[in-house]
């Protein structure tokens, strides 16, 4: 709890002075509960011009008697004890005090607490909220230009992307303390630290605010969620009915095998603890698969092991399991249906989804073919999931971040299966909300980040539908020839307008160099669609594709 006496303000630096007013900041940026409360005494006789464009202001008379009125059309309020007037649209406006004025004046966003107004009656010391963005780029600065008052923040990048994306090898400890030298050598406030990227950031992030005192999830939270075996247990323990049969295996003990056929029988999945996007996950059906599998789980386990047991070590683990660390692996039953994807937030106990999204899947059941939003499930199956979704992340006490959880539906068992948790925004949604809703759900991570409860528009977007879609390839090939930059920009701006063409693959590489695929095909580019309906946005994918692979070439 924060307490505070208007009485103890008195010479300190939450009293600030303004034409013909005096200002008590009884609750500043820096309180973090994401609005500011000032108490002002306005001068008798005196009339005061205000036009605060930034901010949601409301305000209460305590004391005196004056009037407001707005510039706009001219409409007076009387002002005496007992009267709000809230400046819903940001109106300019006049207040008259014709005796001392007395006024109670809450502010969202909260003020940094020195601002005091210009000629104009806007704060002319009106602070931006400095947010470092982890691995910031342009198409995050894009997205993140979206975001409502996006003008009010600062975004400052931390990290170099080379450190924390495509690395064979990742210097944790290094990565962290670049990260702290980087902000502490800032110079002014830092209000938040967003980010968007899984392993290794994702469980950075907690060590790093909690050592400059930002709003974050526990690192032991993020951990429970991003340990797949801790994961389940702690999902066990509040949804059992919706979670597979799991164990934990070893990859180089030689009976791992055996160990898992005395839990579940063939087929089954298997991943490492730690991984992400299905890399080092293959569906087992029988013996040879597995054994087959371990050669190259054996190999590379190891590129995230290290970092993620250095982590591990930071938290107390239960002990009936504290020896499964980074070099293991999960076995799961195979579970399926229709797949999707909710976002959420949890701030101050209280967890929210705000969207969910579908993923669609090739021929062989694991492969992504596409991401479109919003979802076709009907609400009575969302609402399902959304309790799911709240028990087990209260109970992980996951809380003041954001998440996304994946989720099968089938529909035939009318059976709903928790996948696994992300402890993250995730960036492949971000263009999908932005076309839909009208805003990336950026917005989310950052009012997060900032202390505040997150506000997410509701289809204001400019489609109905969007989607995320996957060229893959599905043999090994030497790149010989991608798109132009002319001809993805015709596609981009006149043939199909709104629409975001990444080129993955490129030329002169073999498809097998590029990092981070899933074990059973190749990304060679990335399409953001919008479209009035599904069968719009198909057509639009089909006609995208095709222009596409007119000048894709592959050599085998």
């Amino acid at each position: 709890m924060i307490y505070r006496h208007v009485n103890e303000l008195a010479d300190t630096n939450r009293v600030v002075s303004g034409p013909n007013y005096s200002s008590r900041r009884l609750i500043r940026r820096d309180d973090r509960m994401g609005y500011s409360l000032h108490d002002t005494i306005m001068q008798a006789g005196t009339e005061n011009r205000f036009w605060h464009r930034h901010h949601m202001e409301t305000v209460y008379c305590i004391r005196g008697e004056g009037e407001v009125e707005t510039i706009r059309d001219g409409t007076r309020h009387s002002l005496n004890p007992g009267a709000v007037y809230a400046l819903s649209q940001n109106e300019e406006y006049v207040v008259r005090a014709h005796t001392e004025l007395q006024l109670l004046c809450v502010y969202y966003p909260a003020l940094a607490g020195d601002e005091v107004e210009d000629e104009n009656g806007s704060f002319s010391q009106f602070g931006e909220e400095t947010v470092f963005v982890i691995g910031l780029n342009d198409f995050n600065r894009e997205m993140l230009a979206t975001i409502d008052m996006a003008d009010h923040y600062n975004f400052v990048p931390l990290l170099n992307s080379r450190q924390i994306l495509e690395q064979q090898k990742y210097e944790i400890q290094d990565i962290i303390q670049q990260a702290k030298k980087q902000i502490r050598e800032h110079k002014g406030a830092v209000d938040g630290v967003i980010h968007y990227i899984d392993f290794p950031v994702s469980t950075i992030v907690p060590i790093i605010c909690d050592a400059f005192d930002l709003a974050s999830a526990s690192l032991e939270s993020v951990l429970k969620c991003e340990h797949k075996y801790w994961s389940r247990i702690e999902q066990r323990a509040v949804v059992p009915d919706n979670i597979p049969t799991f164990t934990a295996f070893n990859p180089f003990d030689e009976q791992a095998l055996d160990r898992v056929l005395k839990v579940m029988d063939f087929p089954f999945w298997i991943k490492p603890v730690k991984s992400f996007s299905s890399y080092l996950g293959f569906r087992i059906d029988e013996a040879s698969q597995f054994h087959e599998a371990m050669k190259e789980v054996r190999d590379n386990i190891g590129r995230f092991s290290g970092p993620f047991n250095y982590l591990l070590n930071m938290v107390t683990m239960p002990p009936e399991f504290d020896e499964i660390g980074g070099e293991y692996c999960i076995a799961e039953s195979i579970i399926g249906g229709m797949q999707c994807t909710q976002e959420g937030f949890s701030c101050k106990g209280e967890v929210e989804v705000y969207g969910t999204v579908d993923s669609f899947r090739e021929a062989n059941l694991t492969t992504f073919s596409s991401y479109q939003y919003p979802t076709i499930l009907s609400d009575e199956v969302q609402d399902r999931m959304t309790e799911i979704t709240q028990k087990v992340v209260r109970h992980i006490g996951y809380d003041n971040a954001p998440f996304n959880i994946e989720y099968f539906w089938d529909r035939e068992k009318d059976q709903i299966w928790l996948l696994e948790i992300n402890t993250r925004i995730s960036e492949s949604h971000c263009r999908l909300f932005q076309k839909v809703d009208g805003r990336s759900h950026h917005q989310v991570a950052v009012e997060l980040a900032a202390g505040r409860r997150p506000t997410f528009p509701y289809r204001q977007g400019k489609f109905e539908v969007s989607g995320k879609f996957f060229l893959r390839e599905w043999e090994d090939a030497y790149v010989a020839q991608v798109p132009s930059e002319e001809t993805v920009r015709r596609i981009e701006q006149e043939i199909i307008p709104d629409s975001t063409i990444q080129i993955v693959a490129e030329p002169g590489q073999r498809l097998s160099d590029l990092m981070d695929q899933d074990s059973y095909s190749y990304r060679v580019a990335l399409l953001f669609l919008g479209g009035s309906s599904k069968q719009d946005l198909e057509k639009k994918r089909r006609q995208c594709e095709e222009l596409l692979y007119r000048e894709f070439v592959f050599e085998r």
